[in-house]
């Protein structure tokens, strides 16, 4: 009589690792590096955070009172956070779905064509140029592109200052971020769209797909789930991390605070008022958003083609 085998028959870990020794040696520099560059300052800033450490003396344990004063106290700290929920709403989906679409079409294209309009569209991300681009169209005199414009079509008789005013900035801000969005993720996404076996959509075109959209939901997005995740992450990472952008075309303090972001918040005490232990609990709590919302969004994407 066969019995059925127990879980403590499983292999153990020790005896994997010896049997795969050679996969975890070449493995084990980029696990050094991970350790020593992510894991390590991740665990040591949860800790210092719950101490006062002002960079001149040692660590001062006080226990949970940055996180207190952080969430009750902070009222520039909840007008951070509030401006960083509304860019990661926003801009995140959209400037994903955006991504995936471009992706798309430029698949499309043959070629020189395709590699052209890549280049194109995944330039704005990586020019250095692009806040100065901004800041001379966002210029609050006639002589700014955007005012010029719109006070030769009569649309306004005055010129605007569009980063000195509370009510513009957020949704500038926001237009600019989707511009420069088509970063990485969007060349991975285009690197998974032309990995893809073309025997597949012949299959599915056997089993009853009739047009491109069923293509899209049952064949091509199933097919390039390790892209979705990819892209998922740094679109949720540059959604919620934005501060260069403000920084750059609204300052720090923005007017009325409108452009803050968490991540400026953090370089506010971090890089100038040097209460390390207070920006540590502002980069733990931003960080627990991240991993809370890079879950969600994995477990949804693991629906799609069902």
């Amino acid at each position: 009589m066969v019995t059925p085998k127990k879980a403590q028959d499983k292999p153990s870990l020790g005896s994997v690792m010896a049997k795969n020794k050679i996969s975890y040696l070449m493995m084990a520099p980029y696990f050094l590096v991970f350790a020593t560059f992510t894991m390590l300052p991740v665990v040591a800033s949860m800790f210092i955070s719950l101490t006062y450490f002002n960079m001149l003396e040692m660590p001062q344990w006080i226990g949970w009172s940055n996180y207190l004063k952080l969430l009750l106290e902070d009222d520039i700290f909840m007008i951070s956070l509030k401006n960083t929920l509304l860019f990661a709403v926003i801009t995140g989906p959209i400037s994903y779905i955006l991504c995936l679409l471009f992706a798309w079409i430029i698949n499309e294209f043959k070629g020189k064509m395709r590699a052209f309009l890549t280049l194109i569209f995944y330039a704005p991300s990586i020019s250095g140029q692009a806040f100065f681009v901004w800041n001379i169209i966002l210029t609050g005199d006639r002589y700014g592109y955007l005012n010029a414009f719109l006070m030769d079509n009569d649309f306004i008789q005055e010129p605007i200052l569009w980063m000195k005013t509370a009510k513009y900035i957020m949704p500038v801000l926001i237009v600019v971020q989707l511009w420069l969005s088509l970063g990485t993720g969007f060349l991975a996404f285009i690197a998974g769209l032309q990995t893809i076996d073309k025997s597949l959509y012949e299959a599915a075109a056997i089993d009853g797909i009739k047009n491109r959209w069923q293509e899209l939901w049952y064949v091509t997005l199933p097919a390039m789930k390790p892209q979705l995740m990819f892209g998922a992450v740094m679109q949720i990472t540059a959604s919620f991390a934005i501060a260069d952008i403000s920084l750059q075309l609204a300052g720090n303090p923005s007017v009325g605070y409108a452009g803050a972001t968490v991540v400026t918040h953090l370089q506010d005490y971090g890089t100038i008022r040097f209460e390390m232990g207070y920006s540590s609990a502002i980069a733990t709590v931003l960080f627990l958003m991240m991993v809370g919302t890079n879950k969600l969004v994995q477990r949804l994407l693991r629906k799609v083609g069902d």
